[in-house]
């Protein structure tokens, strides 16, 4: 057993680190706990643990979460049972099985819960297969809950997944509770207020005619991922500026605000901006050097509501109009109503690309310089 645990792995349970909490928002969220692994051959593992879900939504589930990550950012095992959702309201026993590669670094485990409910987790297990092929129990810290959770911590549990680092998904609250199958408490974790939108589909917009329909939808579909793309992003990551051409992702969402702003006053209006709105809009508009250095100092959700405005009159507005007037011709550029609103919608999917591009390539916010201590002599 001692030469089993010395040569072929090294494990160490890493539990949450005292760093800085952030609060984010999803509609799923995830509580894990890493173990460093290395192994010359692969090897089997089971994680194995209880759960039940109560929920009027159909949609609602949870899951393991598990995910072994590899040297050289190579990809490893991952299962967060989205393939057969946990939905049962009784508690029950469920198993991920899956392999450590020979190049393995980490193996993350732990619980994740989707959508509006209850979910409760408890009795985590893990083993792995030692070099007779046998699975060998490995030590899990507060495995069974029974050292309290608080809203904001779960004792030697982390919070979000690995990328997300230690964060709390506000529309979700944490407690223990005294429904278990292992001991005394369980973990709870309880969705609230998450709004599910439909995705996949095309039109069928109420109170819109079946062309501006189309439309409608489109954007909002390109919205939703701009949104999510920019949601929980920090002021660091808002205001960092990759080159001195390049833009700040907090201008780029003001400048798709901008964009359809002038699209609503041309096309319904049958105008160009006047004075006033020039001066509202024409800064974010032209994305030039006066962008760069006006927007930056505001949290992403200052950009987010402005856009949110925006976007709520465009809806507005097109639903009063027919198929008819989509099909009318803008004379000054002989092009389209249509064709103005497909414009609007092919520009948030080039700058989505855009802020995507950018958001990769943001480095590790700098910490901040220790002050100097100097030893004054009398």
């Amino acid at each position: 057993m001692k030469r089993f645990v010395i040569l072929f792995l090294f494990l160490s349970l890493m539990s949450a680190k005292a760093q800085t909490q952030r609060i984010i928002s999803n509609d799923w969220m995830v509580f894990r706990q890493t173990i460093d692994i290395q192994t010359p051959v692969k090897k089997k593992f089971k994680v194995i643990a209880s759960a039940k879900v109560e929920s009027d939504e159909p949609k609602a589930w949870s899951g393991l979460y598990v995910r072994v990550y590899n040297k050289n950012d190579e990809d490893g095992f991952f299962d967060n049972m989205n393939d057969r959702p946990i939905k049962s309201k009784e508690w029950q026993s469920y198993t991920v099985e899956g392999t450590i590669d020979e190049n393995s670094q980490t193996l993350v485990f732990g619980g994740v819960s989707s959508l509006n409910g209850k979910f409760y987790f408890d009795k985590f297990q893990l083993f792995i297969e030692n070099a007779k092929g046998v699975f060998e129990p490995v030590t899990i810290l507060n495995s069974s809950f029974e050292t309290p959770a608080t809203n904001t911590d779960i004792p030697k549990w982390s919070l979000g997944t690995p990328k997300q680092k230690n964060a709390k998904v506000k529309e979700y609250t944490i407690s223990s509770d005294k429904s278990s199958v292992d001991g005394k408490r369980s973990l709870l974790l309880e969705g609230k207020g998450i709004i599910i939108k439909e995705t996949g589909k095309i039109g069928n917009v109420p109170g819109a005619s079946p062309k501006i329909a189309d439309m409608i939808s489109m954007l909002e579909d390109l919205k939703d991922r701009v949104e999510y793309t920019v949601k929980n992003m920090d002021q660091y990551e808002i205001d960092y500026l990759h080159d001195e051409k390049a833009n700040r992702i907090g201008a780029l969402v003001m400048h798709l605000a901008a964009a359809e702003k002038y699209y609503q006053v041309f096309t319904f209006e049958n105008r160009e901006f006047n004075e006033e709105e020039k001066k509202k809009w024409e800064t974010a508009l032209n994305l030039d050097q006066g962008a760069r250095d006006e927007f930056k100092g505001h949290d992403i959700q200052y950009y987010l509501d402005i856009y949110n405005e925006v976007r709520a009159k465009t809806i507005s507005e097109l639903k009063k109009r027919d198929d008819e007037w989509f099909a009318t011709i803008q004379m000054k550029y002989d092009i389209s109503n249509q064709y103005c609103w497909f414009h609007v919608m092919e520009h948030q999917s080039s700058h989505l690309g855009q802020i995507l591009f950018l958001k990769k390539r943001i480095p590790p916010q700098p910490e901040p310089l220790k002050p100097i201590k100097q030893e004054i002599k009398n």
